[in-house]
């Protein structure tokens, strides 16, 4: 009940205009010397993402991300009289936070679209939020299928939940299958291990893996879940050594699981933990050492730092010291922000030059219609909201740095 109050109530607000005048912009409407040339509105777009805390490396390549987008945006003077700016909000990788942060943000009139969040988990609460509110949402890493498709997508029946919401990171249907394809066919892996850590996201992840390597003849070795926040994976280990699996692909993020391949090399289990996206950060190197060598990741998209389109973007976030991981979905980011700059300057450009009072309603049809190349890849969205671009990739962990091994598309 609590939160059905909390989505009407966001749902209910009426708002005059999704950005603030300048006070030249309002002697200008009220009659004053400015020309409409002079005048300026500011455009908030906001960022939710774990920025302190667990998943906060990869949470902050989100955030400056976006920064770096907004920056470019307002220096190139991509839509005339606007000047963008970034409010980022720290969902600590928490649901229930990141719906307090949707709930705050679409409250803010100046607000116009978010990006974010991180997490499946987190984006599940907050997706209703911003459609009551009629205000776009679009995630540089959410890979739950069910986000876009509904919850029986897997049976074939998919049904887009909300029209707000979009992704720039293409499914987990597309990546636990792609990594079961490599760990069958490439690998030449017998006996999985499957762990995951009860999340939305992980879970998902672990089941599509699951059941696409025993449909290529693979054997499940043995099955367990973790729970996040867990450094103890002494009974988890002895589970997996006396299980004979060759392969331990686990579904979710970098704090366990950085831990567990540490902790089961140290036991003298030396097989490959395999994972997705939410494992692909430099901090799992760091933390487990010379224990991740060998160990594989998926993630979406071609490596950030062959393409030549995110060249600048790469200088500029080292340039500027910006902390967290870029790689992993710094570029999905900027690509996200973009969309919406490009749909704010369509809904403009439809209405004289100027913001409309119904801007973020509009905004969801424009950015439906994105159609652009970004530095991750080419940006469009299906009729789920889904991105077009199903490039994935595959890493592993070569003399203390992830290196791609396989870029592609599943197929099937």
């Amino acid at each position: 009940m609590l939160i059905l109050t909390s989505v009407l109530a966001t749902g209910a607000l009426t708002l005059s205009a999704c950005g603030s005048r300048s006070d030249d912009d309002k002697k200008s409407s009220d009659g004053g010397g400015n020309s409409a040339g002079t005048s300026s509105t500011t455009v908030v777009i906001g960022v939710d993402a774990p920025l302190t805390g667990a998943n906060s490396a990869t949470g902050l390549g989100i955030q400056y991300g976006a920064q770096i987008a907004v920056d470019d945006a307002n220096t190139k003077k991509l839509v005339p009289g606007v000047t963008f700016k970034i409010k980022a909000l720290d969902d600590k990788a928490q649901p229930a936070t990141g719906q307090q942060n949707a709930t705050a943000l679409v409250a803010e009139s100046d607000v116009i679209a978010a990006v974010g969040p991180l997490n499946s988990g987190v984006a599940q609460s907050m997706q209703q939020v911003f459609d009551s509110a009629k205000m776009v949402e679009i995630s540089p890493s959410n890979t739950n299928p069910a986000l876009t498709q509904g919850k029986d997508w897997a049976t074939g029946t998919k049904t887009r939940p909300f029209k707000s919401y979009f992704r720039t990171a293409t499914t987990d249907a597309n990546q636990g299958n792609f990594a079961a394809d490599y760990a069958a066919k490439t690998l030449n892996k017998k006996n999985a291990f499957v762990v995951d850590d009860k999340q939305t996201y992980g879970a998902g992840l672990a089941g599509i893996f699951k059941g696409k390597f025993q449909s290529l003849g693979g054997k499940i070795a043995g099955t367990d879940h973790v729970n996040t926040g867990d450094s103890d994976f002494s009974t988890l280990v002895t589970k997996i050594k006396n299980s004979g699996a060759d392969i331990l692909y686990y579904g979710g993020q970098y704090d366990e699981s950085e831990l567990i391949t540490k902790q089961l090399k140290a036991a003298g289990v030396h097989i490959p933990l395999m994972g997705g996206d939410g494992m692909y950060s430099d901090t799992y190197i760091k933390t487990a050492g010379a224990a991740a060598e060998g160990d594989l990741v998926t993630s979406v998209g071609v490596p950030v730092d062959t393409l030549p389109a995110a060249k600048t973007f790469i200088d500029t976030y080292k340039a500027k010291g910006y902390p967290g991981d870029y790689g992993t979905y710094g570029g999905y980011s900027y690509d996200a922000t973009t969309a919406i700059i490009n749909g704010v300057k369509a809904v403009m450009d439809a209405n004289g030059g100027k913001l409309p009072s119904d801007a973020r309603a509009k905004l969801i049809d424009a950015v439906q219609k994105t159609d652009f190349d970004g530095i991750a890849g080419h940006v469009s969205f299906d009729e789920f909201g889904d991105t077009t671009n199903k490039q994935l990739t595959v890493y592993q962990v070569k003399s203390g740095k992830w290196v791609a091994v396989k870029t592609g598309e599943y197929t099937g």
